[in-house]
């Protein structure tokens, strides 16, 4: 069985954002990347689902030369090979075009992403690259199993759970609960730099959005303590300040 796991180049939560340019750009200085914990999530599970010799897992990144370090991360974690393709990642759309061009070229048997990245949080990748590859996708799914040529996935929905039975190949985006992300060894490590990482150029993908600015959240505001027998005094702040009633 052939995976081919997608995974992107995301800040570390702990990083302070800011912005340049009159907030138009995100300012890269200081900032520390890691592989997007979803897509890692993903990776994790289709090494477990090719343990033994059942198969091979291929990690493909849309993104520049900064991000080969979060890429050869993925080797040590136990990827057999990655692909770059040479672009600076301008939106889902972009991404997802050229994953799918490479799937293309190179037939899977199941296709993995993560949730959704964590520095823009859309969910729109494993959608769109089934749509353009016209093979069955599912998004957010907690559980992945493959029996021969079909896969079994859960689902959370609202009073329970979903499970889908879906015929190879397919596309899915995982969540929590999928697998345990997986600690780099020092084997690992060392065997990620004769891995192969080969560097493809972006095909020619119609730009469909553009980002004109970036805002920061609004400071916090004071706390009001409201004592308990002035119900009037917080049903007001609610209406007047909060604005949730």
């Amino acid at each position: 069985m052939k995976i081919l796991v997608c995974i992107s180049n995301v800040p570390d939560t702990t990083t302070k954002i800011t912005f340049t340019d009159n907030n138009t750009q995100f300012n890269t200085n200081g900032v520390q990347f890691i592989l997007n914990p979803y897509d890692e999530i993903a990776l994790a599970r289709a090494i477990e689902l090719t343990e033994g010799g059942k198969g091979t897992v291929t990690v493909i990144n849309v993104g520049e030369v900064n991000t080969e370090a979060t890429i050869r991360k993925a080797l040590a974690i136990g990827a057999d090979d990655a692909v770059r393709v040479n672009a600076k990642p301008h939106d889902a759309w972009f991404v997802a075009s050229q994953v799918a061009q490479y799937a293309r070229q190179n037939a899977f048997d199941l296709i993995l992403t993560g949730r959704e990245s964590i520095d823009y949080n859309g969910s729109k990748v494993a959608g769109m690259l089934g749509e353009l590859l016209d093979i069955p996708s599912v998004s957010i799914i907690k559980k992945l199993d493959i029996d021969g040529d079909k896969g079994t996935v859960e689902r959370e929905i609202e009073g329970g759970k979903e499970v889908l039975v879906i015929p190879l190949p397919f596309i899915a985006g995982t969540a929590e609960g999928v697998a345990e992300p997986k600690i780099p060894n020092m084997r690992g490590i060392m065997s990620a730099r004769t891995k192969p990482l080969n560097v493809i150029e972006a095909v020619e993908v119609k730009i469909l959005s553009e980002i004109t600015g970036y805002e920061t959240p609004a400071p916090r505001g004071q706390v009001k303590l409201v004592s308990a027998d002035e119900s009037a005094k917080l049903i007001g702040l609610l209406h007047t300040e909060a604005r949730v009633i």
